[in-house]
Protein backbone atom coordinates (compact mmCIF):
# COMPACT_ATOMS: atom_id res chain seq x y z
CA UNK A 1 0.00 0.00 0.00
CA UNK A 2 1.66 3.17 -0.71
CA UNK A 3 2.13 5.72 1.44
CA UNK A 4 2.51 10.11 1.03
CA UNK A 5 6.31 9.74 1.19
CA UNK A 6 6.42 6.94 -1.66
CA UNK A 7 4.88 10.05 -3.64
CA UNK A 8 7.81 11.99 -2.67
CA UNK A 9 6.54 13.99 -0.03
CA UNK A 10 8.65 15.49 2.15
CA UNK A 11 9.24 14.19 5.88
CA UNK A 12 7.71 17.29 7.66
CA UNK A 13 4.52 17.39 5.83
CA UNK A 14 4.19 13.48 6.14
CA UNK A 15 4.35 13.95 9.88
CA UNK A 16 1.94 16.74 9.62
CA UNK A 17 -0.16 14.57 8.09
CA UNK A 18 -0.01 11.74 10.59
CA UNK A 19 -0.43 14.32 13.75
CA UNK A 20 -4.01 14.54 11.52
CA UNK A 21 -4.76 11.03 11.45
CA UNK A 22 -4.01 10.76 7.51
CA UNK A 23 -1.96 8.36 6.65
CA UNK A 24 -2.88 6.64 3.79
CA UNK A 25 -3.22 8.62 -0.19
CA UNK A 26 -6.58 8.88 -1.88
CA UNK A 27 -6.25 7.77 -5.85
CA UNK A 28 -6.57 11.45 -6.55
CA UNK A 29 -4.04 12.09 -4.38
CA UNK A 30 -1.53 9.15 -5.73
CA UNK A 31 -2.22 10.08 -9.37
CA UNK A 32 -1.94 14.09 -9.37
CA UNK A 33 0.89 14.65 -6.30
CA UNK A 34 4.13 13.08 -7.98
CA UNK A 35 3.13 14.54 -11.06
CA UNK A 36 2.49 18.33 -9.22
CA UNK A 37 6.14 17.67 -7.54
CA UNK A 38 7.75 17.36 -11.04
CA UNK A 39 5.90 20.66 -12.25
CA UNK A 40 3.80 19.14 -14.65
CA UNK A 41 0.05 20.99 -15.65
CA UNK A 42 -2.79 19.33 -14.49
CA UNK A 43 -6.48 18.91 -14.86
CA UNK A 44 -8.08 16.62 -12.39
CA UNK A 45 -11.44 15.05 -12.14
CA UNK A 46 -12.03 12.89 -9.10
CA UNK A 47 -15.49 12.45 -7.18
CA UNK A 48 -16.23 14.93 -4.42
CA UNK A 49 -14.80 13.61 -1.00
CA UNK A 50 -11.84 12.21 -2.37
CA UNK A 51 -9.16 14.22 -1.45
CA UNK A 52 -8.59 16.95 -3.92
CA UNK A 53 -7.74 19.44 -1.70
CA UNK A 54 -4.48 17.59 0.07
CA UNK A 55 -3.82 16.62 -3.63
CA UNK A 56 -2.57 20.14 -4.57
CA UNK A 57 -1.47 21.85 -1.47
CA UNK A 58 0.76 19.35 -0.39
CA UNK A 59 3.06 19.72 -2.99
CA UNK A 60 2.32 23.70 -3.02
CA UNK A 61 3.39 23.72 0.30
CA UNK A 62 6.48 21.69 -0.73
CA UNK A 63 7.83 23.97 -3.30
CA UNK A 64 7.06 27.30 -1.65
CA UNK A 65 10.25 28.84 -0.58
CA UNK A 66 9.27 30.39 2.96
CA UNK A 67 12.68 33.03 2.77
CA UNK A 68 10.82 34.58 0.13
CA UNK A 69 8.20 36.99 1.21
CA UNK A 70 6.32 37.81 -1.66
CA UNK A 71 2.98 35.38 -3.55
CA UNK A 72 4.69 32.29 -4.68
CA UNK A 73 1.20 30.07 -5.04
CA UNK A 74 -2.47 31.44 -5.47
CA UNK A 75 -5.60 29.36 -5.38
CA UNK A 76 -8.60 30.47 -6.68
CA UNK A 77 -11.94 29.26 -5.00
CA UNK A 78 -15.46 30.38 -6.03
CA UNK A 79 -16.78 30.94 -2.61
CA UNK A 80 -15.76 32.83 0.48
CA UNK A 81 -17.02 29.23 2.07
CA UNK A 82 -14.82 27.27 0.39
CA UNK A 83 -11.52 29.73 0.20
CA UNK A 84 -11.90 29.74 4.04
CA UNK A 85 -11.88 25.90 4.36
CA UNK A 86 -9.06 25.70 1.80
CA UNK A 87 -7.41 28.43 4.12
CA UNK A 88 -7.96 26.43 7.36
CA UNK A 89 -6.96 23.50 5.79
CA UNK A 90 -3.08 24.60 4.79
CA UNK A 91 -2.61 26.22 8.20
CA UNK A 92 -2.90 23.13 9.43
CA UNK A 93 -0.29 21.88 7.23
CA UNK A 94 1.60 24.68 7.24
CA UNK A 95 2.12 24.69 11.03
CA UNK A 96 5.77 24.40 12.28
CA UNK A 97 6.89 26.31 9.13
CA UNK A 98 6.99 29.81 7.70
CA UNK A 99 5.19 29.27 4.96
CA UNK A 100 2.93 32.65 5.62
CA UNK A 101 -0.89 32.29 4.24
CA UNK A 102 -3.65 34.78 3.51
CA UNK A 103 -7.29 34.66 2.87
CA UNK A 104 -8.15 37.08 0.65
CA UNK A 105 -12.49 37.26 0.01
CA UNK A 106 -15.44 39.91 -0.39
CA UNK A 107 -17.25 40.99 3.23
CA UNK A 108 -13.81 41.31 5.02
CA UNK A 109 -12.06 44.17 6.89
CA UNK A 110 -9.82 45.40 3.24
CA UNK A 111 -7.32 47.63 5.59
CA UNK A 112 -6.98 44.14 7.86
CA UNK A 113 -6.04 42.49 4.44
CA UNK A 114 -3.53 45.31 2.99
CA UNK A 115 -1.97 45.18 6.53
CA UNK A 116 -1.05 41.29 6.39
CA UNK A 117 -0.29 41.45 2.53
CA UNK A 118 2.20 44.54 3.47
CA UNK A 119 3.90 42.19 6.21
CA UNK A 120 4.32 39.44 2.75
CA UNK A 121 2.42 36.69 2.68
CA UNK A 122 3.73 33.23 0.19
CA UNK A 123 0.40 31.92 -0.57
CA UNK A 124 -2.76 33.77 -1.21
CA UNK A 125 -6.22 32.08 -1.12
CA UNK A 126 -9.21 34.20 -2.38
CA UNK A 127 -12.06 34.49 -4.53
CA UNK A 128 -12.06 36.12 -7.85
CA UNK A 129 -13.79 39.80 -7.00
CA UNK A 130 -11.57 40.23 -3.93
CA UNK A 131 -8.44 39.51 -5.63
CA UNK A 132 -9.23 41.99 -8.53
CA UNK A 133 -10.20 44.67 -6.53
CA UNK A 134 -6.53 44.41 -4.73
CA UNK A 135 -4.86 43.83 -8.09
CA UNK A 136 -7.15 47.02 -9.19
CA UNK A 137 -5.71 48.88 -5.67
CA UNK A 138 -1.99 47.70 -6.34
CA UNK A 139 -1.80 46.33 -3.08
CA UNK A 140 -1.01 42.67 -4.81
CA UNK A 141 1.74 41.72 -6.91
CA UNK A 142 1.13 38.79 -8.66
CA UNK A 143 4.26 38.95 -11.25
CA UNK A 144 6.34 35.78 -9.22
CA UNK A 145 3.60 33.34 -8.78
CA UNK A 146 4.59 30.32 -9.81
CA UNK A 147 1.52 27.90 -9.17
CA UNK A 148 -1.93 28.45 -9.75
CA UNK A 149 -4.79 26.40 -8.39
CA UNK A 150 -8.67 26.60 -9.68
CA UNK A 151 -10.11 25.15 -7.10
CA UNK A 152 -14.23 23.83 -8.73
CA UNK A 153 -12.45 24.47 -12.43
CA UNK A 154 -15.63 23.70 -13.99
CA UNK A 155 -17.31 26.70 -11.88
CA UNK A 156 -14.27 29.42 -11.92
CA UNK A 157 -14.63 28.87 -16.01
CA UNK A 158 -18.52 29.46 -16.19
CA UNK A 159 -19.48 32.48 -17.92
CA UNK A 160 -19.63 34.01 -14.80
CA UNK A 161 -16.54 33.80 -13.37
CA UNK A 162 -14.85 33.51 -16.58
CA UNK A 163 -14.02 37.55 -17.64
CA UNK A 164 -12.80 37.91 -13.87
CA UNK A 165 -10.86 34.49 -13.69
CA UNK A 166 -8.85 35.48 -17.41
CA UNK A 167 -8.10 39.43 -15.90
CA UNK A 168 -6.08 37.33 -13.08
CA UNK A 169 -4.53 35.18 -14.85
CA UNK A 170 -3.37 37.98 -17.20
CA UNK A 171 -1.59 39.44 -14.41
CA UNK A 172 0.11 36.03 -13.95
CA UNK A 173 3.96 35.01 -15.68
CA UNK A 174 3.29 33.37 -18.78
CA UNK A 175 6.17 30.51 -17.02
CA UNK A 176 3.69 29.29 -14.23
CA UNK A 177 2.45 25.71 -12.93
CA UNK A 178 -1.25 25.30 -13.57
CA UNK A 179 -3.44 22.90 -11.74
CA UNK A 180 -6.98 22.74 -12.50
CA UNK A 181 -9.39 20.21 -10.06
CA UNK A 182 -13.04 19.70 -9.80
CA UNK A 183 -15.36 16.65 -9.68
CA UNK A 184 -16.98 17.57 -12.97
CA UNK A 185 -15.56 18.78 -16.03
CA UNK A 186 -17.85 19.44 -19.26
CA UNK A 187 -16.64 19.18 -22.44
CA UNK A 188 -16.71 22.57 -23.53
CA UNK A 189 -15.04 23.57 -20.26
CA UNK A 190 -12.31 21.34 -20.81
CA UNK A 191 -11.57 23.05 -23.91
CA UNK A 192 -11.24 26.26 -22.35
CA UNK A 193 -9.27 25.29 -20.04
CA UNK A 194 -6.68 24.07 -22.45
CA UNK A 195 -6.27 27.28 -23.24
CA UNK A 196 -4.88 28.36 -19.56
CA UNK A 197 -2.20 25.49 -19.40
CA UNK A 198 0.77 23.95 -20.83
CA UNK A 199 0.37 20.21 -21.99
CA UNK A 200 -1.60 19.69 -19.40
CA UNK A 201 -2.46 15.84 -17.79
CA UNK A 202 -5.22 14.82 -18.13
CA UNK A 203 -6.19 12.98 -14.49
CA UNK A 204 -9.69 10.88 -14.29
CA UNK A 205 -9.80 8.07 -11.46
CA UNK A 206 -10.22 5.28 -12.93
CA UNK A 207 -12.83 2.82 -11.96
CA UNK A 208 -15.06 5.39 -11.30
CA UNK A 209 -18.12 4.66 -13.65
CA UNK A 210 -20.11 7.12 -12.05
CA UNK A 211 -19.21 10.35 -11.27
CA UNK A 212 -21.53 10.17 -7.88
CA UNK A 213 -20.25 7.52 -5.06
CA UNK A 214 -23.08 4.87 -5.36
CA UNK A 215 -21.83 2.57 -2.71
CA UNK A 216 -21.39 5.67 0.34
CA UNK A 217 -24.60 7.85 -1.29
CA UNK A 218 -28.19 5.97 -1.30
CA UNK A 219 -30.01 8.35 -3.59
CA UNK A 220 -34.40 8.72 -3.50
CA UNK A 221 -36.40 10.50 -5.66
CA UNK A 222 -39.61 11.50 -3.57
CA UNK A 223 -42.60 12.71 -5.85
CA UNK A 224 -44.62 15.52 -4.49
CA UNK A 225 -46.76 18.35 -5.65
CA UNK A 226 -45.60 22.09 -5.61
CA UNK A 227 -48.40 21.97 -2.35
CA UNK A 228 -46.90 19.38 -0.43
CA UNK A 229 -43.30 19.64 -1.28
CA UNK A 230 -43.00 21.27 2.20
CA UNK A 231 -45.03 18.88 4.13
CA UNK A 232 -43.05 16.28 2.62
CA UNK A 233 -39.83 17.79 3.73
CA UNK A 234 -40.68 17.92 7.25
CA UNK A 235 -42.04 14.13 7.14
CA UNK A 236 -38.51 12.91 5.22
CA UNK A 237 -36.89 15.23 8.19
CA UNK A 238 -39.06 13.07 11.11
CA UNK A 239 -38.43 9.87 9.11
CA UNK A 240 -34.38 9.91 8.44
CA UNK A 241 -33.82 11.78 11.48
CA UNK A 242 -30.61 13.81 10.07
CA UNK A 243 -27.58 14.27 12.57
CA UNK A 244 -27.00 16.87 10.35
CA UNK A 245 -28.09 18.04 7.04
CA UNK A 246 -28.08 20.29 4.01
CA UNK A 247 -31.08 21.65 2.05
CA UNK A 248 -30.65 22.97 -1.20
CA UNK A 249 -32.91 25.79 -2.73
CA UNK A 250 -32.49 27.33 -5.94
CA UNK A 251 -32.87 30.80 -5.02
CA UNK A 252 -31.97 32.68 -2.03
CA UNK A 253 -36.17 34.06 -1.44
CA UNK A 254 -36.89 30.45 -1.47
CA UNK A 255 -33.82 29.41 0.93
CA UNK A 256 -34.88 32.44 3.56
CA UNK A 257 -39.02 31.58 2.88
CA UNK A 258 -38.23 27.54 3.76
CA UNK A 259 -35.95 28.44 6.68
CA UNK A 260 -38.47 30.64 8.19
CA UNK A 261 -41.57 27.74 8.04
CA UNK A 262 -38.76 24.95 9.33
CA UNK A 263 -38.30 27.50 12.30
CA UNK A 264 -41.98 27.76 12.62
CA UNK A 265 -42.57 24.01 13.27
CA UNK A 266 -39.98 23.91 15.83
CA UNK A 267 -36.80 23.10 13.80
CA UNK A 268 -33.43 23.68 14.36
CA UNK A 269 -32.58 25.59 11.08
CA UNK A 270 -30.53 28.46 9.80
CA UNK A 271 -29.81 29.82 6.25
CA UNK A 272 -26.64 30.23 4.05
CA UNK A 273 -27.13 32.72 0.54
CA UNK A 274 -25.33 35.16 -1.08
CA UNK A 275 -27.72 38.26 0.80
CA UNK A 276 -26.23 37.29 4.15
CA UNK A 277 -23.38 39.51 5.57
CA UNK A 278 -20.03 37.83 5.74
CA UNK A 279 -20.24 37.61 9.78
CA UNK A 280 -23.63 35.99 9.60
CA UNK A 281 -22.37 33.80 6.44
CA UNK A 282 -19.19 32.68 8.82
CA UNK A 283 -21.39 32.56 12.01
CA UNK A 284 -23.89 30.03 10.81
CA UNK A 285 -21.37 27.83 8.94
CA UNK A 286 -19.20 27.45 12.62
CA UNK A 287 -22.87 26.75 14.28
CA UNK A 288 -23.54 23.95 11.78
CA UNK A 289 -19.64 22.38 11.70
CA UNK A 290 -20.01 22.45 15.46
CA UNK A 291 -23.57 20.43 15.06
CA UNK A 292 -24.96 23.35 17.07
CA UNK A 293 -27.04 23.79 13.81
CA UNK A 294 -28.92 20.54 12.56
CA UNK A 295 -30.39 21.81 9.17
CA UNK A 296 -28.71 23.96 6.89
CA UNK A 297 -31.08 25.48 4.30
CA UNK A 298 -29.46 27.09 1.73
CA UNK A 299 -28.42 27.62 -2.10
CA UNK A 300 -25.82 26.48 -4.58
CA UNK A 301 -22.84 28.51 -2.59
CA UNK A 302 -22.94 25.63 -0.22
CA UNK A 303 -22.32 22.85 -2.87
CA UNK A 304 -18.77 23.53 -3.91
CA UNK A 305 -16.63 21.98 -1.91
CA UNK A 306 -17.60 22.77 1.15
CA UNK A 307 -16.22 19.73 3.95
CA UNK A 308 -18.19 19.62 7.03
CA UNK A 309 -18.11 16.22 9.15
CA UNK A 310 -21.53 14.25 9.85
CA UNK A 311 -23.59 15.66 7.29
CA UNK A 312 -25.36 12.37 7.04
CA UNK A 313 -28.18 14.33 4.67
CA UNK A 314 -28.48 16.29 1.62
CA UNK A 315 -32.42 17.04 1.01
CA UNK A 316 -32.59 18.60 -3.00
CA UNK A 317 -35.76 20.59 -1.91
CA UNK A 318 -35.34 22.57 -5.22
CA UNK A 319 -34.24 20.11 -7.93
CA UNK A 320 -30.99 21.64 -9.57
CA UNK A 321 -30.73 23.04 -13.19
CA UNK A 322 -28.23 20.78 -14.70
CA UNK A 323 -26.41 17.61 -13.53
CA UNK A 324 -23.26 18.77 -12.75
CA UNK A 325 -25.23 21.05 -9.58
CA UNK A 326 -26.63 17.22 -8.48
CA UNK A 327 -23.36 15.95 -8.30
CA UNK A 328 -22.03 18.79 -6.21
CA UNK A 329 -24.70 19.13 -3.86
CA UNK A 330 -24.88 15.06 -3.15
CA UNK A 331 -21.23 15.20 -2.63
CA UNK A 332 -21.83 16.99 0.53
CA UNK A 333 -22.59 13.45 2.25
CA UNK A 334 -21.04 10.09 1.48
CA UNK A 335 -17.69 11.25 2.04
CA UNK A 336 -14.32 10.24 3.27
CA UNK A 337 -16.01 6.87 2.54
CA UNK A 338 -18.60 7.63 5.35
CA UNK A 339 -22.12 6.69 4.04
CA UNK A 340 -24.98 9.05 3.26
CA UNK A 341 -28.34 9.75 1.78
CA UNK A 342 -29.37 12.34 -0.70
CA UNK A 343 -33.03 12.82 -0.96
CA UNK A 344 -34.52 14.85 -4.53
CA UNK A 345 -38.30 16.36 -4.52
CA UNK A 346 -39.64 16.11 -7.77
CA UNK A 347 -42.65 17.86 -8.58
CA UNK A 348 -44.01 16.59 -12.76
CA UNK A 349 -42.90 19.42 -14.11
CA UNK A 350 -39.30 18.34 -12.69
CA UNK A 351 -39.37 14.83 -14.68
CA UNK A 352 -37.08 16.50 -17.40
CA UNK A 353 -34.60 17.42 -15.09
CA UNK A 354 -34.64 14.21 -13.17
CA UNK A 355 -34.40 11.84 -16.77
CA UNK A 356 -31.03 13.96 -17.51
CA UNK A 357 -29.73 13.62 -14.09
CA UNK A 358 -30.15 9.62 -14.41
CA UNK A 359 -28.77 9.43 -17.40
CA UNK A 360 -25.74 11.26 -16.87
CA UNK A 361 -25.15 9.68 -13.62
CA UNK A 362 -26.08 6.01 -15.35
CA UNK A 363 -28.32 5.24 -12.65
CA UNK A 364 -31.80 4.68 -12.14
CA UNK A 365 -32.57 6.39 -8.69
CA UNK A 366 -35.58 4.67 -5.78
CA UNK A 367 -38.90 6.17 -6.26
CA UNK A 368 -40.96 7.16 -3.39
CA UNK A 369 -44.31 8.85 -3.18
CA UNK A 370 -45.53 11.46 -0.89
CA UNK A 371 -49.05 11.71 -0.34
CA UNK A 372 -50.84 14.31 2.25
CA UNK A 373 -52.46 11.97 4.66
CA UNK A 374 -50.80 8.94 3.48
CA UNK A 375 -46.85 9.67 4.11
CA UNK A 376 -43.92 8.43 1.88
CA UNK A 377 -45.02 5.61 0.12
CA UNK A 378 -43.08 2.94 -2.34
CA UNK A 379 -43.54 4.54 -5.55
CA UNK A 380 -41.62 1.40 -7.77
CA UNK A 381 -38.85 -0.57 -7.39
CA UNK A 382 -35.61 0.52 -6.86
CA UNK A 383 -33.62 0.66 -10.94
CA UNK A 384 -36.56 1.35 -12.49
CA UNK A 385 -36.35 4.65 -15.03
CA UNK A 386 -38.99 7.18 -15.50
CA UNK A 387 -40.04 6.16 -18.70
CA UNK A 388 -40.61 2.46 -17.70
CA UNK A 389 -42.73 4.21 -14.47
CA UNK A 390 -45.08 6.25 -17.37
CA UNK A 391 -45.14 3.30 -19.72
CA UNK A 392 -47.04 2.01 -16.21
CA UNK A 393 -49.32 4.50 -15.65
CA UNK A 394 -50.30 4.61 -19.74
CA UNK A 395 -51.66 1.04 -18.97
CA UNK A 396 -53.75 2.22 -16.33
CA UNK A 397 -51.92 1.28 -13.40
CA UNK A 398 -48.92 2.11 -10.66
CA UNK A 399 -46.41 0.27 -8.69
CA UNK A 400 -46.91 -2.70 -11.46
CA UNK A 401 -50.69 -2.53 -11.49
CA UNK A 402 -50.76 -3.65 -7.67
CA UNK A 403 -53.50 -0.79 -7.25
CA UNK A 404 -51.54 0.90 -3.94
CA UNK A 405 -51.90 4.45 -5.97
CA UNK A 406 -52.36 7.76 -4.25
CA UNK A 407 -55.20 7.78 -2.25
CA UNK A 408 -58.39 9.48 -3.54
CA UNK A 409 -61.30 10.91 -2.52
CA UNK A 410 -64.46 9.46 -1.14
CA UNK A 411 -66.21 11.11 -4.38
CA UNK A 412 -63.62 9.35 -7.13
CA UNK A 413 -63.42 6.16 -8.28
CA UNK A 414 -60.44 4.11 -7.75
CA UNK A 415 -58.33 4.00 -10.17
CA UNK A 416 -58.36 1.24 -13.00
CA UNK A 417 -56.33 -1.46 -12.90
CA UNK A 418 -56.36 -1.27 -8.98
CA UNK A 419 -57.90 -3.71 -6.64
CA UNK A 420 -61.39 -0.70 -6.30
CA UNK A 421 -61.43 -0.91 -2.58
CA UNK A 422 -62.13 3.02 -2.14
CA UNK A 423 -59.93 5.85 -0.36
CA UNK A 424 -59.74 4.48 2.79
CA UNK A 425 -58.75 1.25 1.32
CA UNK A 426 -56.18 2.34 -0.35
CA UNK A 427 -54.87 5.37 2.17
CA UNK A 428 -54.95 1.96 4.69
CA UNK A 429 -52.53 -0.01 2.03
CA UNK A 430 -50.81 3.16 1.78
CA UNK A 431 -49.89 3.58 5.44
CA UNK A 432 -49.28 0.24 5.72
CA UNK A 433 -46.38 0.42 2.66
CA UNK A 434 -45.00 3.31 4.42
CA UNK A 435 -44.60 1.93 7.91
CA UNK A 436 -42.27 -0.80 6.11
CA UNK A 437 -40.90 1.00 3.99
CA UNK A 438 -39.91 3.18 7.09
CA UNK A 439 -37.96 -0.40 8.09
CA UNK A 440 -35.89 -0.69 5.52
CA UNK A 441 -35.25 3.56 5.71
CA UNK A 442 -33.98 3.44 9.73
CA UNK A 443 -31.91 0.78 8.55
CA UNK A 444 -30.82 2.73 5.29
CA UNK A 445 -30.29 5.91 7.26
CA UNK A 446 -26.57 6.56 9.01
CA UNK A 447 -27.58 5.59 12.35
CA UNK A 448 -27.08 8.77 14.27
CA UNK A 449 -29.36 9.04 17.29
CA UNK A 450 -31.18 12.77 17.33
CA UNK A 451 -31.47 12.90 20.53
CA UNK A 452 -30.14 16.78 21.30
CA UNK A 453 -31.86 18.00 18.19
CA UNK A 454 -35.04 16.28 19.05
CA UNK A 455 -34.90 18.30 22.48
CA UNK A 456 -34.78 21.76 20.27
CA UNK A 457 -38.61 21.04 19.09
CA UNK A 458 -41.29 23.57 20.42
CA UNK A 459 -43.06 22.23 23.25
CA UNK A 460 -46.29 20.36 22.20
CA UNK A 461 -49.07 18.42 23.31
CA UNK A 462 -49.13 14.70 22.91
CA UNK A 463 -52.18 15.43 20.86
CA UNK A 464 -53.64 12.37 18.59
CA UNK A 465 -54.53 12.50 14.68
CA UNK A 466 -51.91 11.55 12.29
CA UNK A 467 -48.90 11.54 14.02
CA UNK A 468 -50.15 9.32 16.72
CA UNK A 469 -51.68 6.75 14.22
CA UNK A 470 -48.17 6.76 12.02
CA UNK A 471 -46.08 5.71 14.95
CA UNK A 472 -48.58 3.35 16.50
CA UNK A 473 -48.09 1.57 12.68
CA UNK A 474 -44.54 2.21 12.97
CA UNK A 475 -44.71 0.11 16.92
CA UNK A 476 -43.86 3.37 18.61
CA UNK A 477 -45.76 4.59 21.90
CA UNK A 478 -47.77 7.47 21.29
CA UNK A 479 -46.81 9.50 24.56
CA UNK A 480 -43.90 10.78 26.19
CA UNK A 481 -41.19 13.10 24.91
CA UNK A 482 -39.01 11.57 21.85
CA UNK A 483 -35.61 12.75 22.64
CA UNK A 484 -36.11 10.50 25.82
CA UNK A 485 -37.36 7.63 23.63
CA UNK A 486 -34.44 8.47 21.41
CA UNK A 487 -32.13 9.11 24.16
CA UNK A 488 -32.91 5.39 25.51
CA UNK A 489 -32.59 3.69 22.39
CA UNK A 490 -29.37 4.74 21.52
CA UNK A 491 -28.00 6.08 24.99
CA UNK A 492 -26.46 9.16 22.89
CA UNK A 493 -27.30 12.23 20.96
CA UNK A 494 -26.09 14.65 18.97
CA UNK A 495 -24.96 18.26 20.80
CA UNK A 496 -28.07 20.15 20.99
CA UNK A 497 -28.15 24.13 20.73
CA UNK A 498 -28.32 26.26 23.63
CA UNK A 499 -31.68 27.30 24.68
CA UNK A 500 -33.54 24.31 22.71
CA UNK A 501 -36.75 23.36 23.77
CA UNK A 502 -37.97 19.42 24.27
CA UNK A 503 -40.54 18.54 22.16
CA UNK A 504 -43.91 15.86 22.85
CA UNK A 505 -44.38 13.09 20.72
CA UNK A 506 -47.59 14.81 19.42
CA UNK A 507 -45.51 17.45 17.48
CA UNK A 508 -45.73 15.51 13.92
CA UNK A 509 -49.61 15.00 14.52
CA UNK A 510 -50.04 19.12 13.94
CA UNK A 511 -49.70 19.17 10.37
CA UNK A 512 -52.77 18.03 8.88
Amino acid sequence: MLKFSSLGVNESLVNTLRANGIAIPTPVQTETIPLLLAGSDVIARARTGTGKTLAFMLPMLQKIDPTQLYPQALVVAPTRELALQITEEARKLAAGTDIRILAVYGGQDVEKQLRKLEGGRQLIIGTPGRLLDHLRRGTLELGRVKMLVLDEADQMLHMGFLDEVETLIQALPYKRQTMLFSATMPAEVKRLAAAYTRDAEDVVIKGEKSPVPLDHIRQIVVEVTDRTKQEALMSMIDTYRPFLAIIFCRTKRRASTLNEALLEKGYNSDELHGDLSQAKREAVMKRFREAKLQLLVATDVAARGLDVEGVTHVFNYDIPHDVESYIHRIGRTGRAGEKGMAITLVAPKDKGELANIEQHIQYNIERRRYDKGAGITAAGTKARSIHAEREDRGRGGRDGGRGEGRPRRDDRPARAGGEGRGARGEAKRARGAYAGSEAGAGGAGVGRSRTGAAGQRDGRSAGGGRGQAARAERGAPVGGSRGGRDAKRSGTGRPSAPGGRGRSAGGRGRRK
